[in-house]
């Protein structure tokens, strides 16, 4: 395999990019006081891993008013509106993993950058600017009106990237949900890339559970992804 083949990387950007585990886990900390001493940050992501899983869940990260009081109610921790609500705007603070911005621009000296998100744009909005607005091209859950793993998503994503003569093989996928972006990405044909965001740590975090699949390229880190481009390509 080679990088050469490429002309852009679509990036998934939460969970990739931006760390929403932190962002999540540093609100519900503040607000939760004596009784979070009762669980475990893992606790904690279960309890939003299974509120995104239910059938009622909404467009991410407006959906988040309705998760922390399903949290709340799992964990008996406070709850209120103004702590539901505060979740969902706290996404304008939530950081970018350590590597995100350095790495993005380190690729974006070969490539076109593009997010497909499942946020709102809204909320793209400020995690761009987190992230040094790296991208060229943006595509996200109010554009497409679906959210991956629906083929859909992918579908309009490679609509827009054809009209900047940008073919389905000079894409290269970069996410780090098995369930969101590879395993769908890789029954459509796309060559994909893995950034394993919890390797060594136990479980699935706040991402949904899904069978694991091989992908084209398997890094622990973003970082690790442009050193290779550059070992490649300079």
């Amino acid at each position: 395999m080679s990088f050469k083949q490429f002309k852009a990387l679509t990036f998934d950007v939460v969970g990739t990019l931006i760390d929403f585990e932190a962002g999540i886990l540093n609100h519900v900390w503040e607000v939760a006081g004596e009784a979070g001493k009762a669980h475990t940050d893992d606790d904690i992501l279960k309890a939003y891993r299974e509120a995104r899983a239910q059938t009622d869940s909404g467009w991410w990260p407006d959906d988040l008013e309705r998760c922390y009081h399903v949290i709340a109610s799992k964990l008996n921790l406070p709850d209120n509106d103004e702590y539901a609500k505060g979740l969902a705007q706290a996404v304008q603070n939530f950081p970018a993993f350590p590597d995100s911005v350095e790495a993005l621009k380190r690729l974006h000296k070969h490539f076109k950058l593009v997010a497909t998100t499942n946020s709102r744009i809204w909320a793209l909005d400020y995690m761009a600017k987190t992230l040094g607005e790296p991208f060229d091209v943006r595509v996200t859950v109010d554009d497409v009106r679906f959210e991956k793993p629906d083929p859909q998503f992918f579908a309009y994503t490679r609509g827009v990237l054809s009209t900047q003569g940008i073919l389905f093989e000079n894409i290269l996928h970069v996410a780090q949900s098995q369930y969101h972006d590879i395993g769908v990405a890789m029954r459509l044909g796309y060559q994909t890339c893995w950034i394993e965001r919890r390797f060594a740590q136990k479980g699935t975090g706040g991402t949904l559970e899904s069978d694991r699949v091989e992908p084209h390229y398997h890094f622990t880190s973003l970082a690790q992804l442009a050193d290779a481009v550059e070992k490649e390509l300079g």
